[in-house]
């Protein structure tokens, strides 16, 4: 039988043990597989570019990073089930300029993008080509202006979401030229490429995963969202030099987990990442996606977050009702 004093002595001999094991977990994290939690339906950017460097940070790990796509809701469902994910760092999200955007776009939120989640690394930035059927009688952007204003309201815009970026994109088209255009959202970029492909749709706002499809035939590509034509496809002007004064829209990809995470774990998701976005692979197929390189600090995708919200308030106001 066990008197007090040995209980005494085992309890100081295991003391060391305790106190270092949730130490020893937070440095031997990952344990498990590490589920990444991409706010949009499969076949869309966000999907492509979570899998192109997730399939880095798995082999980096030893564990598999695995994707699961919670589409819907202008990504609110995706972000809601991480802000309110246990912090152990096995639950991820990437973010867009939709964290942003929904924070002004929304009257109420399930969740808090400032204070419920962690920023961990910006993966990469992008703007957008404003994509017709091939089938279109618009062959420019002025021809398309003339086209929506001679159908007086008839025409429709996809988006991968309300209160996406290509949704703002087009909101905001609509302010500054007057025409009239019916916002028509999806669960994501994938089945909105395929309704335009089919000439269901009559416009949307692309990133650089349509440039295949605009090189095949499938799509035509009229303006450029960004302030500078991309290198991606250098013959698109922007929506700015095809006479719309004013006009930007773009976006970016970064990683986020809950608040509270331990920043060891922190720290490992963003060393992983940079490391991933160093690799050839990954910049040869950013750069012909025409996205800028990322791999920042944990502050400074925050402030990122924060300039942003600030940055589409104003726009939102003008340009879009609240939800």
């Amino acid at each position: 039988m066990i008197n007090r004093r040995q209980m005494m002595g085992m309890t100081a001999a295991l003391a060391p043990v305790l106190i270092a094991g949730p130490a020893r977990s937070q440095s031997a994290w990952p344990m498990r597989p590490v589920r990444l939690i991409v706010p949009y339906a499969p076949g869309g950017p966000t999907d492509a570019v979570s899998r192109l460097i997730a399939d880095s940070l798995s082999r980096t790990w030893g564990q598999q990073l695995v994707i699961e796509n919670r589409g819907g809701a202008g990504t609110n469902i995706g972000a809601d089930i991480v802000a309110h994910a246990d912090p152990d760092g096995y639950t991820m999200l990437i973010g867009t300029g939709a964290l942003a955007i929904n924070r002004n776009l929304y009257r109420t939120l399930s969740y808090d993008a400032v204070a419920d989640f962690a920023p961990v690394v910006y993966i990469c930035g992008f703007a957008f080509f404003m994509l017709v059927p091939a089938t279109s009688p618009a062959q420019t952007f002025k021809e398309f202006i003339a086209y929506a204003r001679e159908r007086k309201g008839k025409m429709t815009f996809a988006s991968p979401g309300t209160g996406s970026p290509p949704h703002l994109a087009g909101e905001l088209l609509k302010h500054l030229t007057g025409i009239e255009m019916t916002h028509v959202p999806y669960r994501g970029a994938g089945p909105a490429f395929a309704d335009l492909i089919a000439g269901r749709v009559d416009m949307f706002f692309g990133s650089g995963t349509s440039i295949e499809q605009v090189k095949g035939g499938k799509l035509r590509a009229l303006a450029f969202s960004g302030t500078t034509r991309s290198t991606a496809l250098p013959e698109v002007p922007t929506v700015v030099e095809a006479g719309v004064p004013g006009f930007e829209c773009s976006s970016w990809y970064g990683f986020f987990v809950p608040a509270k995470t331990p920043p060891a774990i922190v720290a490992n998701i963003n060393a992983a990442t940079v490391k991933a976005l160093a690799e050839p692979g990954i910049r040869s197929r950013l750069d012909q996606l025409g996205y800028s390189f990322g791999g920042s600090s944990p502050a400074e995708l925050a402030a990122l977050l924060k300039s942003e919200i600030d940055r589409w308030a104003p726009i939102i106001k003008a340009a879009i009702a609240p939800q």
